[in-house]
């Protein structure tokens, strides 16, 4: 089954650097401006804890990134109060997470017996298509996967149990948080939907041990990045294994399929927690993905940044994309070939059955007429959907061109068969 192309309204952003502030965007800067946060670690573990009723974290060996993690926001002075109030709230829920999930465990400490069986695990470049097949495979109901409002509360807290009114609270509140992300910045659902039943990645779990690359996306960190990058990443991916224990033993089956673009980077890891994995490898030309991150981060920037500053994003996001490109060539070849598939976007766009049928023979699940049928069915209604399309322009929005932009990722076409596609 091809997946032809539409037509599509373009939409096409002028006001990327010189934004003109809707009065809903106004009132959201004004507002959390009129509310400051102070990032100290006393007060994020005292507000879990006033959420909860519950005070014990576990093992406390990630309280070191908490502090690093909170020093790396405090120090960017470009961070607006948006910005701010939405990593204090943010990093709270993850604590509070935390202390549930532990209390959880600590209740039914069989959870940790739980086998996550042979996991289909994608990983690729940020912006790159991972999110489109990650929810495409979740479409087939033999797989467990993570939708939106389960990531940002995987342990369901006194007051979520349905009433006659509310079949699932957590589900009522992330379409409502959905909603109000949605008015403030409208195009950001045709760039990365965070509607309720969205199928998240997994980074929401990692984030419960205060790791992953996650606040690289909301705020300017190279202390937090070179950190992180610098940091074995083995407790947070085992507590990763734990969280989807947990919401197994919640919710089953054990037969999941989860994706990060991180992944690329910590391989290693990857396999040493999940060794039985089934790994789906994307590849994309990074221009492609990076002048969708740059568009994606300005476009945002009028609500998350103080200033709108056109070489930010640009200093920043290019080389963080070969730095994890570089991991990714470096340690590909650890993952066991009988495991592991590379898929090629410009393939993948032609003609996505032949690729879905090496994934689930890799995986050992029958690709059956009924789970195919799923999958198309999930695919017209994706692309039913998809009625506007963003414009680029990176010569006029960020003075390079697609050519330039490249250079540093001959490393990556070296090692990769991929398809040039911006030029």
């Amino acid at each position: 089954m091809s997946m032809t192309a539409r037509r599509q309204q373009k939409i096409d952003i002028t006001d990327l650097h010189d934004p003109v502030l809707t009065e809903l965007q106004a009132g959201a800067r004004a507002a959390a401006a009129a509310h400051p946060v102070s990032f100290e670690i006393e007060t994020i573990f005292a507000d879990a804890r006033a959420q909860t009723g519950l005070s014990d974290f576990g093992e406390m060996d990630f309280v070191e990134r908490l502090k690093v993690w909170l020093q790396a926001i405090d120090e960017d002075t470009n961070a607006s109060a948006v910005t701010r109030h939405n990593l204090y709230t943010m990093t709270v829920r993850f604590a509070a997470t935390r202390l549930r999930l532990e209390d959880l465990i600590r209740r039914h400490p069989e959870i940790l017996d739980i086998e996550i069986d042979r996991p289909i695990i994608v990983a690729g470049l940020p912006r790159s298509g991972t999110t489109h097949l990650l929810g495409l495979l979740s479409a087939d109901t033999r797989l467990r996967s993570l939708p939106w409002w389960e990531a940002i509360a995987p342990v369901p807290a006194p007051g979520d149990e349905p009433t006659p009114n509310d079949a699932n609270p957590r589900r009522t509140r992330a379409e409502e948080g959905w909603k109000g992300m949605a008015a403030v910045l409208p195009y950001m659902a045709i760039m990365h939907e965070f509607s309720a039943d969205h199928i998240s990645e997994d980074i929401e779990l990692q984030a419960l041990d205060f790791s992953s690359y996650l606040i690289e996306w909301l705020a300017h960190v190279p202390r937090w990045r070179d950190y992180y990058l610098a940091e074995d990443q083995t407790g947070p991916y085992a507590y990763l294994k734990k969280a989807l224990q947990a919401l197994t033993f919640l919710n089953g089956p054990n037969r999941w399929v989860i994706k990060c673009p991180q992944h690329m980077e910590q391989l290693p890891v990857l396999y040493k927690t999940f060794p039985d994995a089934t790994f789906v490898i994307t590849h994309r030309d990074p221009v492609g993905s990076v002048q969708s991150q740059l568009t994606m981060y300005h476009y945002a920037a009028r609500m998350l940044r103080e200033k709108i500053d056109p070489k930010e994003a640009l200093n920043y996001w290019p080389d963080r994309y070969r730095r994890l490109l570089e991991r990714c060539v470096r340690d590909h070849d650890i993952l066991p070939k009988a495991q592991t598939l590379d898929v090629y976007f410009h393939e993948w766009i032609r003609d996505p059955d032949p690729i879905l049928r090496k994934i689930y023979a890799l995986a050992d699940i029958p690709l059956t007429d009924a789970a195919l049928a799923q999958l198309h069915a999930y695919l017209a209604a994706h692309e039913e959907k998809r009625d506007a399309k963003i414009a680029y322009n990176l010569e006029r929005d960020f003075g390079v061109t697609a050519e330039e932009l490249r250079i540093p990722f001959q490393f990556y076409f070296d090692r990769f068969p991929v398809q040039i596609e911006v030029k």
